[in-house]
């Protein structure tokens, strides 16, 4: 079962009033760090008027805004490059791979598409693409981030020197898992947006995702 973390009690929007009304400055929450087990990096969920992503935590049935999570790439995760072109020529990257067994065995996020909560009879097709929109490294473009399954078939890559491997279709209900791989330790930020058409209208959700990769 899915339990959304984002809806506030009403006890909370009390105490949020009064803080606004007294001017007192609340300090952030901190982000959730997830650095290991089955999340759905990619969540999708449509309420009847808008698409949303969220991150999903597959380990505890728990649902994340993608603003309020870290995902931590251990040193743990580097392996030895296995050669395809878009991988670059350093001789490591680090993956988190599309093996549960394997993440499971190295510690690392076995990291997922999920389009589970999409209904069908509702997105033309019955389906929805999910598009990688921009990918940074420390604040600057990069071409370091792509997503592969199986012998290097290519799923998104951020080299913005193609516009291929940005974006693909995922039919509704399913759950898919693939290779991610990151060629240089940094901070990343992948902004990915989600999109489907409802009665001829093509609706969309865009979010960024925080990624920290060590060395």
């Amino acid at each position: 079962m899915r339990i959304p973390v984002r809806t506030m009690t009403v006890a909370g929007s009390v105490a949020a009033a009064l803080a606004v009304t007294a001017l007192v400055a609340t300090p952030a929450t901190a982000a959730t760090t997830l650095s290991a087990g089955h999340v759905d990096v990619l969540d999708a969920e449509w309420d009847g008027s808008g698409l949303h992503l969220h991150v999903h935590d597959e380990e505890n049935d728990t649902e994340y805004e993608p603003a309020d999570v870290v995902l931590s790439v251990p040193a743990a995760a580097k392996v030895a490059n296995p050669g395809y072109g878009f991988l670059g020529s350093g001789s490591e990257v680090w993956l988190l791979p599309e093996d549960q067994a394997v993440a499971n065995a190295r510690g690392v996020l076995f990291a997922g598409f999920s389009t589970e909560a999409l209904t069908t009879g509702v997105f033309a097709g019955d389906s929805v693409s999910y598009r990688l929109v921009s990918a940074t490294r420390d604040g600057a473009s990069t071409e370091d981030f792509s997503v592969y399954a199986g012998s290097g078939t290519r799923w998104y890559d951020s080299n913005t020197a193609t516009t291929s491997y940005k974006s693909k279709a995922f039919s509704v209900g399913a759950h898919n898992h693939a290779n991610w791989a990151f060629e240089e330790a940094g901070t990343y930020k992948l902004t990915f947006s989600v999109s489907g058409t409802v009665a001829g209208v093509t609706e969309t959700a865009t979010e960024t995702y925080t990624v920290v990769v060590s060395s």
